[in-house]
């Protein structure tokens, strides 16, 4: 047995349309999963699913705020009707405002905290109740190097994903008892189109965090499908609780 394998599973991936979230959903199908795509703009989200379809994969697009409980508890309505279950949850949903502490306005700091904290904890309960009434299931929260860590400009949405991982650990705590692993992938520098663009138009930014890195180089939204496969799968069975870093060795420096 593959004890990577995840045929028949079925997953939801959070802003699986693009950058991290395509990434992991592609990792997600070539292990056998099918994914529903979870994210906000339908069309892309169509476009994604129809692409991936050509391929021969199994995936579907549900449109879907984070940032609104009825949102993501008709997505899962529809999952659960299409579906009966849910096996696998990938928060990747999130947005990013950089500019120092003292100019974010208050209105910045709620769209940060309301997608990429507030979102994701309602996402958690919703399919979490779900997967709770079959004592199974695998939940990965998209978290960041800067849960553990601080870089300018970032500190909003460092606190944010600081908040993830902590909210992983205790929703590992609390369901541990119903066999659902909560864990959490914390990417590091990553060329996704957004970055992409800001790294363009900020390159001694991207050349002094690329100093920090002992591998040496960016991350590609490819190279976390791994250890989404991994978090997803029968091979993380006694894995909870973890935020796994995905940096190239940022963190050790």
């Amino acid at each position: 047995m593959n004890m990577f394998d995840l045929s028949g599973r079925i997953a939801i991936v959070t802003g699986g349309n693009q950058g991290i979230g395509l990434g992991i959903t592609k990792g997600l199908l070539s292990a056998g999963a099918s994914v529903v795509i979870a994210n906000r703009r339908a069309a892309e989200g169509q476009k994604a699913a129809e692409a991936l379809q050509k391929d021969g994969f199994n995936a579907i697009a549900i449109p879907t705020d984070v940032s609104q409980k009825a949102s993501i508890a008709t997505m899962v309505e529809k999952v659960m009707n299409q579906f009966q279950k849910i096996d696998i949850l990938v928060n990747n949903a999130g947005v990013m405002i950089r500019k120092p502490l003292e100019e974010f306005e208050e209105n910045e700091w709620d769209t940060i905290l309301n997608t990429n904290l507030r979102g994701l904890f309602l996402c958690c309960q919703i399919v979490g109740r779900e997967m709770i009434k079959r004592k199974k299931g695998k939940i990965i929260n998209i978290s960041s190097i800067l849960s553990q860590i601080t870089q300018s400009g970032r500190g909003v949405y460092a606190t944010a994903k600081a908040g993830v991982s902590h909210l992983t650990r205790s929703l590992a705590m609390e369901w541990s008892k119903y066999n659902i692993n909560v864990n959490a992938i914390g990417p590091g520098l990553t060329i996704t189109p957004i970055n992409e663009k800001y790294f363009k138009e900020n390159p001694a930014d991207l050349k002094k965090i690329l100093e920090g890195i002992p591998l040496g180089r960016e991350a590609y939204p490819k190279d976390y499908a791994g250890a989404a496969v991994f978090l997803a799968s029968d091979a993380s069975d006694y894995v909870t609780g973890q935020t796994l870093l995905v940096d190239g060795g940022q963190t050790i420096v």
